[in-house]
């Protein structure tokens, strides 16, 4: 695999926040940054590339806490799910626990729904619309990487929840199941929380995938 994939698990939800980009690219791209903009921003100063964009799955709150210091101090244009926008612009009015945050809300400069390919870094990346843990969630795809950054769609040996505002557990499955049949089983899936896994070990062993089995 030509990817190279560096992995920042932040905050007190250990969200996990992805840098991409092509081995020896001077372009990445960042996903879901959450939380920590310094950590986030000196991991890419280390890499000398520049930041060309900044995706985002959802706007659950541990997934876009760092995203509006982040897009200060790169340039980097934001892509957020278009249903999510509101969430997005006004963050603390959405976050459902006391503690967390404050966090800077964020206008966002590009929406995406699904179903669009952004060719963003020198990657092509698919995106797909994957609703259930939130409304508008969406999982990005890089053509011909077999890589997944799902957010909180499908974790290893586990899924994403559905008792937070918007969720759907049968939409969160109908989700989960287009990925299985799209993409090929050897596909990375990067998670939103926990460790990576791959598409074909969740078809086998996730006993939340039980009524989606071959």
């Amino acid at each position: 695999m030509s990817l190279d994939v560096e992995m920042l698990t932040v905050g007190p939800v250990a969200e996990n926040c992805f840098l991409l980009r092509r081995q020896g690219s001077d372009k990445l791209l960042i996903v879901d940054p959450g939380e920590e903009a310094d950590r986030i921003l000196a991991a890419v100063a280390v890499s000398g590339a520049e930041v060309e964009a900044i995706l985002i799955t959802h706007c659950h709150f541990d997934h876009i806490g760092a995203v509006a210091p982040v897009a200060a101090a790169t340039g980097a244009p934001v892509y957020c799910p278009e249903i999510e926008v509101p969430v997005l612009a006004d963050i603390m009015s959405f976050v459902p626990y006391p503690g967390f945050g404050p966090f800077e809300s964020y206008d966002a400069d590009e929406t995406v729904a699904g179903g669009e390919t952004l060719e963003l870094a020198g990657l092509e990346i698919d995106v797909v619309f994957t609703p259930g843990h939130s409304p508008g969630h969406v999982t990005y795809a890089v053509r011909g990487e077999d890589a997944l950054f799902s957010g909180d769609v499908l974790f290893n040996g586990s899924v994403g929840r559905v008792d937070l505002p918007g969720g759907d557990g049968q939409t969160l499955l109908a989700s989960i199941g287009n990925l299985l049949e799209t993409f090929p089983d050897e596909t990375v899936v990067h998670p939103g929380h926990m460790t990576t896994t791959t598409l074909g070990a969740e078809r086998a062993a996730n006993p939340f995938l039980t009524s989606l089995a071959r």
